[in-house]
């Protein structure tokens, strides 16, 4: 009975040491979570927008501006940012002062300059909110915003619709915002871009970008979004011969990035390729990517 006692007394003290080291981490689990609950509750990691500030003038109320501005106000029912605008006494400045700042001194002064602010004139009242566009201004390519010679409104109307003007499901509304600057990009061609009826943020963010020509993607890691299979699908050459990777009868793209021939010639090796001289674009293929006139291939 003695040695029967020795050799299970330490086995259960081995049990008792284990149990309770178990409990004591699920103990302090629960302390920890327990105390980022409570820490949570007490504080708050986002960032409080604070509306435009004017010396001296109070907050009125959107209803107090749709007395000049009617149609303004009529219209803004149907903007994105109406979605932002609060109702009651505790939130009067969550509306038309918003981005303007209070309007007292604006009403009293029968809507004299320099009483209000004017976000046409300044991005910097967009920049609160929308502060990741603000970023992708300041990147190597993009609109000059930040330089003061284009702005927000341009593009965008915050009173009325879809704060993109021609936005929404108009794919073609969209384009015809960047057409009343870029003309050439967007006339109407005998060979178009499919990519340009899908809209021109499909290739550009219209933002900015950290590529040249604000392209959301760099050299032909663009193209290959949607022309993924120019490598792996096969074409019959006119002369009857499959040329596997091919994308048109001029001959283009083979196996492993090789120029492939339409007269049944031996293809290039990669390295001396055109893809591998450049972009799509830019490699003496397809100059014309917006759209051509003349050539089905997207070529000057």
């Amino acid at each position: 009975m003695k040695t029967l006692w020795k050799l299970t007394r330490p086995a259960a003290l081995s049990r008792w040491i284990r149990n309770l080291r178990k409990n004591l981490l699920w103990i302090a689990g629960g302390g920890a979570s327990t105390a980022l609950i409570l820490i949570s509750c007490g504080t708050t990691g986002r960032t409080m927008m604070a509306p435009p500030s004017i010396a001296g003038a109070s907050f009125i109320g959107s209803e107090a501006c749709s007395e000049c501005h009617e149609k303004i106000n009529r219209d803004f029912k149907t903007a994105d940012h109406a979605k932002l605008q609060a109702k009651g006494k505790n939130a009067v400045d969550m509306g038309c002062e918003s981005c303007h700042g209070p309007g007292s001194k604006h009403k009293e002064s029968g809507g004299e300059d320099g009483t209000i602010v004017n976000p046409h004139k300044s991005p910097e009242t967009c920049f609160q909110c929308h502060l990741d566009k603000k970023a992708e201004f300041s990147l190597p390519y993009a609109h000059p915003v930040l330089a003061g010679k284009m702005t927000c409104s341009d593009c965008h109307d915050p009173h009325k619709g879809n704060a993109v003007k021609g936005g929404g499901t108009q794919l073609h509304g969209n384009n015809e915002t960047c057409a009343e600057c870029h003309k050439a990009q967007t006339q109407h061609f005998i060979f178009s871009h499919d990519a340009v009826k899908e809209g021109c943020s499909t290739c550009h963010n219209p933002h900015g970008s950290v590529n040249q020509k604000m392209l959301t993607q760099r050299n032909g890691t663009l193209c290959l979004k949607c022309h993924f299979d120019s490598h792996t699908s096969p074409f019959t050459a006119p002369n009857g011969q499959v040329n596997s990777g091919q994308m048109g009868p001029s001959g283009s793209h083979g196996p492993t990035g090789a120029v492939v021939s339409p007269n049944g010639a031996s293809p290039s090796t990669a390295p001396t390729s055109r893809y591998n001289q450049g972009t799509c674009w830019s490699a003496g293929c397809h100059e014309a990517v917006h759209g051509s006139n003349t050539n089905v291939e997207l070529r000057f």
